[in-house]
């Protein structure tokens, strides 16, 4: 009597032990399947989550110079899914200070980097520059009083017949004023430019205003 109780001791524990470890592979199976059902949760998330990007509000006009002060004007910020958003886009309005515009943008563009050029590119071609004014009626044929921030131009100094003629090949304007005094903007195409600011060499300024004083010079604007 006692042995078929030991056996049945015996059978009722190999019983429980099997049941065990069924519990705990269950338990485990089910953990697995909990995770790949978050993961692909996860994923599926992901791939709809939103970033931030910025569009042109309106044209922005080639050789606009954003700034912090007036970026909002010409900037939009809008949601858009991550997965549909270039690694070139303007995605942080760090990205927009002291940026110029190579051409025109026409207003809903997406703005990606590549549309934009740092004014201080521009300047560090230069191994000194500096900005020098001159008012439009002492250049003749400057280009109409169309000049604006942005715009290059080819300065020539008209000499004698079988003189050496001064030339500053693509100068870059740096702002345009009217004759009160108040900087252009660049959307602005109707108001003549009074007064122009241009980028030269310290080492071309005193020839440039030389030439100027003779009256002598020309300009006209460089059309890409």
């Amino acid at each position: 009597m006692k042995k078929r109780e030991r056996s049945e001791h015996w059978e009722f524990g190999r019983d429980r032990k099997v049941l065990t470890l069924s519990i705990a592979a269950a338990f485990i199976a089910s953990a697995s399947v909990f995770g790949v059902l978050l993961k692909i949760e996860k994923d599926t998330l992901t791939k709809y989550e939103k970033g931030i990007i910025y569009t042109a509000a309106v044209e922005i006009p080639e050789g606009e110079l954003i700034t912090e002060g007036n970026y909002e004007a010409y900037f939009e910020k809008k949601e858009l899914d991550k997965s549909c958003i270039p690694k070139t886009a303007i995605t942080s309005p760090s990205q927009v200070n002291q940026l110029m515009a190579e051409s025109d943008i026409e207003a809903g563009v997406l703005l990606t980097t590549g549309m934009f050029e740092r004014l201080e590119d521009i300047l560090k071609e230069m191994e000194h520059p500096v900005i020098a004014g001159f008012k439009a009626e002492d250049i003749h044929q400057v280009a109409g009083g169309v000049l604006r921030a942005g715009d290059r131009i080819h300065i020539y100094s008209i000499k004698e017949e079988g003189a050496e003629a001064s030339v500053w090949k693509n100068v870059f304007v740096q702002q345009v004023f009217d004759g009160a005094g108040n900087a252009i903007a660049n959307e602005n195409t109707s108001l003549p430019a009074q007064r122009i600011n241009i980028y030269l060499e310290e080492a071309e300024a005193e020839d440039f205003y030389q030439e100027l004083e003779k009256g002598a010079l020309r300009a006209v604007k460089v059309c890409d």
